[in-house]
């Protein structure tokens, strides 16, 4: 059974850095075709995309976060990284894992999300 589960710090101060961490179970980060995606829902607003880290290691990040947001892995771990810099209050969201075939549309797997919040 495929599991992702993110864990991070909850309260976060303005301009501070943000480090999220998406473990896998149940598959690997490595296998062919897939890619692992970080997706967040601010409070009464829709799902947006941050960014997808592929099978192969290949980066993609929203033309709006590009500059502030890295997206890393850990193979040994089966472990996907979300950091982003320069956090400010619209960045309090619920940050959510997620995984697909990078050749559909629909998510396959979806993490429980983690509440991050930006206040001083």
């Amino acid at each position: 059974q495929v599991q992702l589960q993110e864990s991070g710090p909850g309260l976060v101060k303005p301009s501070q850095t943000l480090s999220l961490t998406c473990t896998l179970s149940g598959h690997s980060i490595i296998i062919q075709d897939y890619a692992w995606t970080w997706i967040r829902q601010s409070p009464g607003k829709g799902l947006e995309w941050v960014g997808v880290i592929a099978y192969d290691g290949s980066t993609y990040y929203s033309p709006a976060l590009k500059s502030r947001a890295s997206i890393s892995r850990d193979n040994a771990k089966n472990t996907v990284y979300l950091q982003m810099n320069s956090l400010k209050p619209e960045d309090t969201a619920v940050y959510y894992c997620a995984a697909k075939l990078i050749y559909k549309a629909d998510y396959d797997y979806w993490g429980q999300g983690t509440q991050v919040t930006v206040s001083s």
